[in-house]
């Protein structure tokens, strides 16, 4: 059996591109994988520095992960500040690190020449982190979107750096896991689906913000008798994602057909929506009531990570000379 490790950062709530990009994925991966998931809350400092408001994203993110199918008796659902051994790591990657293999992280760059983000140390030793976060437990495959490819890249160099520097086999070599045929959600306005950009659909977000969000979304001027074009048209786009084959040839027909208006359209992907993740939405209310139960998955996590990491930083330290 495979292992398998991601991070997820909490950093907000999570919408429908979040779901069909990465956490639809590590639902199914937990049923014929070993997988490591944790809440990359040491990574969120770059961009949270509120102290309630990273609290909530965490237990937030919790609740999501659970409501939408993650089983904690098949996967390991863990805190990344819970384990020392990942800033421990990422320290010793520090010291063998050349700062051209950072200054080549898309991550940086972007924060440099976009100023999307504040460029900050820790911005900057990210991948460093990010290295400490996946070598700590062994994985076989860490699933990744196209974009951060360049992550486990850098961790497989720090990985070999590290093992040609002491002459020892201590870390294995993961690979990256890139599911090729993950489109690019549309967002409510037709950009690429981000907080960033306020154009979310929001998994658990009240009635009439769903309702809001899905009613708005931008669509062109054609009429309602008027035949209309399914491929470049959001509404569509965004109901395939839930639909069968069936439901979604039928909804094309009805666009080539014409008399059948956005206002409609929009009103039948709000009734998939409620759909597909109504069973969900229930029962994140009911987790949303057991807070006791949620943090006993997270602790529970916390100590089977904790164990794995021991191991790894154990034959790291006898390693460096760090052990006594």
């Amino acid at each position: 059996m495979s292992r398998i490790l991601s991070g997820i950062q909490p950093s907000g709530k999570i919408h429908i591109g979040n779901y069909f990009g990465a956490i639809r994925q590590h639902i199914e991966l937990q049923s014929k994988h070993e997988c490591f998931y944790f809440l990359a809350n040491l990574h969120a400092l770059t961009t949270t520095r509120d102290k309630e408001l990273l609290e909530q994203y965490s237990v937030d993110l919790t609740l999501d992960y659970l409501a939408l199918g993650l089983d904690p008796n098949k996967a390991t659902l863990f805190v990344q500040s819970e384990i020392p051994e990942h800033t421990e790591l990422a320290w010793i990657f520090a010291t063998i690190c050349s700062p051209g293999l950072l200054d080549r992280a898309h991550a940086w760059k972007d924060a440099v020449t976009k100023k999307k983000k504040d460029p900050t140390v820790g911005l900057y030793t990210y991948p460093l982190l990010m290295a400490a976060d996946i070598l700590l437990y062994e994985p076989d495959l860490v699933p990744v979107g196209q974009d951060q490819k360049q992550h486990i890249e850098i961790a497989r160099d720090l990985a070999q750096k590290f093992n040609d520097t002491y002459k020892l086999e201590v870390f294995k070599l993961p690979e990256p896991m890139i599911k090729e045929e993950v489109a690019i959600i549309p967002g409510t306005d037709g950009q690429k689906m981000s907080k960033s950009y306020n154009n979310t659909i929001e998994i658990f977000a009240d009635e009439a913000k769903v309702k809001k969000s899905i009613m708005g979304i931008v669509t062109d001027s054609k009429g309602v008798e008027d035949k209309k074009d399914p491929k470049s048209c959001n509404v569509f786009q965004l109901y395939q994602l839930f639909a069968t084959a069936t439901e979604t040839e039928n909804l094309r027909d009805k666009y080539l057909a014409g008399g059948f208006g956005y206002g409609d359209a929009k009103k039948t992907l709000l009734e998939k929506f409620y759909q597909y993740f109504g069973e969900s939405r229930e029962k994140r209310v009911a987790l949303k009531s057991d807070l006791d139960y949620v943090r006993e998955v997270l602790k529970n996590g916390s100590v089977k990570a904790q164990e794995q990491a021991k191991l790894v930083m154990h034959k790291v330290k006898a390693a460096t000379g760090l052990k006594f």
